[in-house]
């Protein structure tokens, strides 16, 4: 792996910062972590900069978004919106504007950083905590290891109170139609499904995957034909908000946005806490709400019956073993792990989705 060049990611983020900060006198980047990337999603870029502005000085930390060098791991929802940090950047600025959840505030959005040649854009850098995924939170982590039993029932209430309130968002009032991939004004599960088979087939090369075809068969011809369609962030889970006094301080991660019935986010949020405690064999905290807990409190938030649940975790496990094709080859190419495994296909993902569809596996787990 090639080394960081330190100076071009200076240089590019202070020419950035210099067209941001019009008044700015003596800008400069007095601090910048760039974690080794993976090229697995976006890079994030965090960094201070100090500047002089009406004689004052002035110190300020963001999070800078940078297009990974192989592209997002999710599939384009419709022409144009090819690259992540475009997306990101259009659906938090509307997101803003609808105030209804706490984003943080984001500047420009940059086609091409030079000297970088690649597309970003950078935000206000909110103190909080973040839940980590490895390892795994329901592991060890400030919910296990500090937190109370009122403390954790907070945190899941309000990140649930957080998503209903994207789902509040009326996705036509709101200017959303570049977001529709039917093209016709008329977004469904079934253009989402076809998105989705699509990208799988384009990433898996030939290979046989039966465990996902299973679940593409099976999601057609349960299709609820729900059309109460809305806003989905699309990677709806507690590891993707910066946590404040166990309230929720700036959801992020939006690259996997999407219009479907609303339930998608609540069946991604049910999969990975059901990845996080059973498919891990790890005993809830206490004060922590079980999953039908956690519906009856989305549902207090939305003021309505939530409908298909199991529909939409198998629909978001779906989703997920999509992802794992590339995510597998990713890590292949990258060099941790061996092209003899095929991560691609048998992995802990594929396996969820084949006990939740209570199907036999002929690809057995290797994650």
């Amino acid at each position: 792996m090639l080394p960081i060049d330190q100076k071009g990611y200076e240089v590019a983020i202070k020419n950035y910062l210099s067209k941001e900060k019009h008044g700015a006198e003596n800008l400069e980047i007095v601090q910048l972590d760039i974690p080794v990337a993976t090229g697995f999603s976006n890079e994030t870029i965090i960094f201070t900069a100090a500047w002089e502005e009406e004689g004052k000085k002035i110190t300020e930390k963001f999070v800078g978004r940078m297009e990974p060098k192989d592209g997002g791991m999710f599939p384009v929802q419709r022409p144009g919106l090819e690259k992540s940090c475009y997306l990101q950047h259009r659906i938090m600025k509307t997101v803003a504007e609808q105030n209804v959840v706490p984003v943080p505030a984001i500047l420009s959005y940059e086609e091409n950083l030079e000297p970088l040649n690649r597309s970003f854009f950078a935000m206000s850098f909110i103190e909080g905590e973040v839940p980590s995924d490895n390892p795994r939170y329901t592991v060890e982590g400030f919910l296990v290891d500090s937190s109370t039993p009122e403390e954790r029932r907070r945190l899941i209430e309000s990140g649930l109170k957080a998503m209903a309130g994207i789902h509040s968002i009326d996705w036509q009032e709101s200017g959303l139609e570049w977001l529709d991939s039917s093209g016709s004004g008329n977004p469904t599960t079934q253009s989402q499904i076809n998105i989705w088979r699509e990208y799988s087939l384009l990433e898996l090369k030939g290979r046989e995957h039966p465990v996902l075809e299973e679940a593409f068969n099976w999601l057609e011809v349960n299709d609820p034909q729900d059309s109460r369609v809305g806003l989905s962030w699309g990677d709806s889970r507690i590891g993707n908000i910066i946590w404040k006094n166990y309230e929720a301080a700036a959801i992020l991660d939006w690259e996997a946005c999407s219009l479907l019935p609303t339930e998608a986010d609540l069946g991604w949020w049910l999969m990975f806490d059901r990845m996080s405690f059973d498919d891990m064999d790890v005993k809830r905290m206490e004060g922590y709400p079980t999953r039908e807990e956690m519906v009856s409190i989305y549902e207090t938030f939305t003021g309505q019956k939530t409908r298909d649940t199991h529909y939409w975790e198998v629909f978001a496990t779906m989703r997920f073993c999509s992802i794992f094709i590339r995510l597998g080859d990713r890590l292949v190419d990258a060099g941790f792990m061996q092209e003899d495994s095929n991560p691609a296909i048998p992995n802990m993902v594929t396996a969820s989705l084949a006990k939740y569809l209570g199907i036999n596996n002929p690809t057995p787990s290797i994650l």
